[in-house]
Order: structure tokens, then sequence, then C-alpha cells
């Protein structure tokens, strides 16, 4: 049985996403490469509680207020992409995993080392009129 991730958009007024800069650790799946914020849904927790848990734990940002806009069907996981409007400088959020936060554009993600397949994601939502298409 596949497991289960849960993962969030954040995007700002100017359209665009904010993104974290894994950590460097050879040992963890995609070291060095961006990454939408989220994790690994706990086999006793939804998908929605699993997402407001780690935001806190990461950025110590509650997202109660976020929905959900598609699942993804990944050969090795079903991901749950949440979407919030999200306004706040990169370097002043808390970060309690990873090296760093930054925002980017949609002009800035060609050639980006995305992890987890979330080029996929991204392309989506940028080619959408915000929220990423139902298939």
């Amino acid at each position: 049985m596949k497991r289960s991730g849960a993962s969030i958009i954040l995007t700002n007024s100017r359209r665009e996403v904010l993104l974290l800069l894994r950590d460097d650790i050879p040992e963890i799946p995609y070291p060095n490469m961006w990454d939408l914020p989220g994790g690994h849904v706990e086999p006793d927790e939804t998908p929605e509680s699993c997402i407001v848990r780690e935001m806190l734990e990461e950025i110590e940002t509650d997202v109660a207020g976020c929905r959900l806009i598609r699942v993804y069907d990944f050969p090795d996981r079903f991901e749950h992409i949440f979407l919030m409007e999200f306004e706040a400088d990169a370097g002043t959020i808390p970060l309690h995993e990873g090296q760093c936060l930054r925002w980017f554009a949609a002009h800035e993600l060609p050639g980006l080392p995305l992890a987890y397949g979330f080029d996929l994601v991204l392309n989506d939502f940028f080619s959408s009129a915000g929220d990423i298409p139902r298939r």
C-alpha cells in the first residue's frame, strides 16, 4: 500500500510560492533540493491534520485555513496538495527543518532542483489561474 503525504503551496500577493531548501545530508531523500513544505501522513491522522501539524513544527505557522486542491497519485505515494495565501518575509519565518526558505516566481523554477516530483505540481499551479486543475 502506498504511503500518503501532505504538502502546501503557500503563495503571496506577487504569485510567488514558498519553497524550502532541504538539508544537505546524504542520508536523507533529495538532499540539498528545493521542496514544498509538508510531510508524511501518520497512520492515525488525516492529510488535513498532517499539514497543520507539519507547518506548526517546521515553520511555526498555523495553516488551519488552507484548502485541499488536488491529490496526486505518484508512483511511491498519494500526495495531498493544499493551498493558502500567505504573506511573510521568508527570512523572518522560523525554520526548524531544512536550510532556508525562499519565495519563487514561475520564471525561476525551470532547472531548479525540486524534490519529490513537485516540478509537476508547481507547473500545474503556475499554468492555472490559481488552482491546480483537477484531472
